[in-house]
């Protein structure tokens, strides 16, 4: 059965901990676009400790709710080249960020007009980086198996086991951050690490 995912702007460990057990999965875009969700935001960590990374998007005048495969971004501010420098300063001095730095590069420097379009390249990029053997379906899927995942304000988030990261010597270990701060520090051990979650 094909497992169905909405796309998440640079996904965090734990929906990427479930989305590489499947063998197939399909992205939905029939979904109503929800706010405070991590459609378009993610975390990362920074100098200060958690550092939350926002896509802006375009609103329509109208109140009637976007389809998720229909909301653009807006680029009138200059949010690449905020995220990028973010990244750059959180994970620069990280083992791996050179070694995948190009990897990313064209997400921040290229203009992608549809947000679900961007995630699903970011996902694909991620799964080809860490190698995990994930085949992506183009059907309709209405049965969202993870739906939970995309939800910024959860009620719970499960511990995982620590990692070395950056600043963890003035914050501490920081738990399901955004996939990148896994790859940027354990580099190619980051699939073996997703699949020990789900055990």
């Amino acid at each position: 059965m094909t497992a169905g995912f909405i796309p998440a702007y640079l996904p965090n460990i734990q929906y990427m901990a479930r989305l590489v057990t499947e063998e197939k999965i399909a992205f939905i875009n029939n979904k109503l676009y929800q706010k405070q969700t991590f459609r378009n935001r993610t975390e990362i960590y920074g100098a200060n400790g958690k550092l939350k990374l926002t896509i802006p998007i375009v609103h329509h005048k109208t109140k009637a709710h976007q389809l998720d495969g229909k909301v653009a971004i807006h680029y009138d501010n200059k949010w690449q080249k905020d995220h990028w420098k973010s990244l750059e300063a959180s994970y620069r001095s990280s083992p791996f960020f050179e070694y995948y730095e190009d990897d990313f590069y064209d997400f921040y420097h290229q203009k992608t007009n549809n947000l679900m379009d961007l995630n699903i390249e970011i996902i694909q990029k991620i799964c080809v980086l860490i190698e995990a053997d994930v085949t992506v379906i183009e059907e309709e899927v209405t049965h969202e198996k993870y739906s939970d995942l995309i939800l910024a304000k959860k009620v719970s988030q499960p511990l995982y086991p620590s990692y070395h990261q950056v600043f963890h010597t003035k914050h501490g270990f920081i738990n399901n951050l955004s996939v990148v701060d896994l790859l940027f520090n354990k580099g190619p051990q980051s699939l073996d690490y997703l699949l020990q979650l789900d055990k």
